[in-house]
């Protein structure tokens, strides 16, 4: 990589900060070129992670900004080439101003996730770590940033590359006995390592399990609010997003389609869909609203049953009940608290584990449904790092784990150790593709494509 790269850091809009970031052999020439330092020391002199006051300019010399630079030598920095950055006044015209004149100077439009990709092919991280910071750009939640945290300090190479290492030992004294029968080097029996490649195994059924929670940290939980017309179904919606992003009228069938936002419930994640409100309707357009109320309730995870506490139960309240059956978890939401109670909530009592009283106009109830969503997706605590949040990491984990299931599958059956010994090149395959060290081009390509411009 001869070419040298620049680009805006900062997201989009104003700010008090904004950095330019620029990596490549002429990082530095190129600060030479547009910026002068106070005191007049050129960028040659500049000592690595210190800040220099000074001026950009563009090419015909006019002062775009009065600002800091700091530079780092390669290898000892994010990339492993020389980089640089200017941490100028947040305008975005002024940004962009600094990143033309660099264009000028010689540098070129960074891709999305080169600074990345760069340090994953300088060696500065492996592959898991290097998809662990978008995941750390984009998570929503504390839980999600710790564990992409732990992933950027390398938790799921550390949990994977053990193994690795296990298995190329096994292989080595495989090879050493076949090449070099005449030497005294221990005799290699199978047999002898299979607890070894069982525990390997379970280690790794482990890690991919973990999967499913790491769906709900990045993903949420898919949740849909599923009632008859006018129970307070967008209310809730509302109420849990602290504003109000759906429509709410004492109109039945207000809601003609399906709303999804996302909302931090405790410290759990939600995917929320409000529905439109299920009941026989004869106005064709409310009809595919309640068809996919019904659809968004079979493919949900989670279920907020929402009944209006100040009526009694009616025949459209017991096809709720029916629909609600479907989902792996549901909560029972008795809604409008704030008026007089005429539910015989018995019915409710008999389905659903948990029930819930709330007001969505006074608040009152809402952080006993938080306390409900926290008691069903609750779980023992994981070292962060270790909760697979990436499907192609599932994947390479998965296919290890069945190459060692099949590896100790032969040993048993007394198969030839040239046999197993092809199951077990094949498990430290899928873990070479998930750090990065046996991966494709293509594949790495694809992998940084989702990154955005400047990391």
């Amino acid at each position: 990589m001869l070419d040298t790269i620049a680009a805006i850091a900062t997201g989009e809009g104003l700010g008090a900060i904004g950095i330019v970031r620029i990596s490549g052999s002429e990082a530095h020439a190129l600060v030479q070129t547009v910026f002068a330092e106070r005191d007049g020391r050129s960028a040659a002199e500049f000592e690595s992670r210190k800040l220099y006051y000074g001026t950009l300019r563009d090419g015909a010399g006019q002062v775009l900004d009065h600002c800091l630079c700091t530079i780092s030598h390669a290898p000892h920095s994010y990339t492993g080439e020389d980089t640089a950055e200017f941490h100028c006044h947040g305008s975005p015209l002024v940004l962009q101003a600094a990143l033309e004149a660099l264009f000028t100077a010689g540098a070129r439009q960074a891709r999305p996730g080169e600074f990345t990709q760069r340090a994953f092919l300088n060696g500065k991280l492996d592959l898991t770590q290097a998809e662990a910071v978008i995941d750390l750009i984009r998570a929503e939640t504390a839980d999600a940033a710790q564990n992409a945290a732990g992933q950027l300090g390398g938790a799921v190479s550390a949990a994977t590359d053990a193994i690795y290492d296990g298995l190329r030992d096994i292989l080595a004294h495989f090879h050493a006995v076949l090449d070099y029968p005449d030497e005294e080097i221990e005799p290699f029996e199978l047999v002898e390592y299979r607890a070894t490649l069982a525990d390997h195994a379970a280690s790794l059924e482990a890690l991919k399990s973990t999967f499913r929670r790491g769906q709900i940290l990045t993903q949420g939980v898919s949740t849909a609010i599923l009632g008859r017309p006018n129970v307070g179904k967008s209310s809730l919606l509302n109420a849990l997003l602290g504003y109000e992003r759906a429509i709410v009228t004492p109109l039945p069938g207000t809601t003609r389609d399906t709303l999804v936002e996302r909302v931090k419930l405790g410290g759990t994640l939600l995917r929320l869909t409000d529905t439109a409100g299920l009941r026989e309707t004869e106005d064709q357009v409310e009809r595919l609203g309640v068809s996919r109320a019904v659809t968004a309730a079979e493919e949900a995870e989670l279920i907020f049953a929402v009944f209006d506490g100040s009526e009694p139960l009616t025949a459209e309240d017991f096809r709720v009940l029916e629909a609600a059956k479907k989902a792996p978890h549901c909560i029972a939401v008795i809604g409008k608290r704030d008026l007089p109670q005429q539910i015989d909530d018995s019915h409710l009592r008999a389905q659903f584990a948990q029930i819930v009283s709330l007001s969505a106009v006074t608040g009152a109830g809402l952080l006993d449904l938080e306390a409900a969503v926290e008691a069903l997706y609750a779980e023992a605590p994981i070292s962060a790092g270790q909760v697979l949040t990436n499907p192609r990491h599932v994947d390479t984990v998965g296919r290890a784990a069945s190459h060692l299931q099949a590896a100790i599958g032969a040993i048993d059956l007394g198969v030839t150790p040239d046999a197993i010994l092809t199951e077990l090149e094949g498990a430290m395959g899928a873990l070479g593709e998930l750090s990065g060290r046996t991966v494709a081009a293509d594949v790495t390509a694809r992998i940084f494509e989702r990154f955005c411009v400047g990391k």
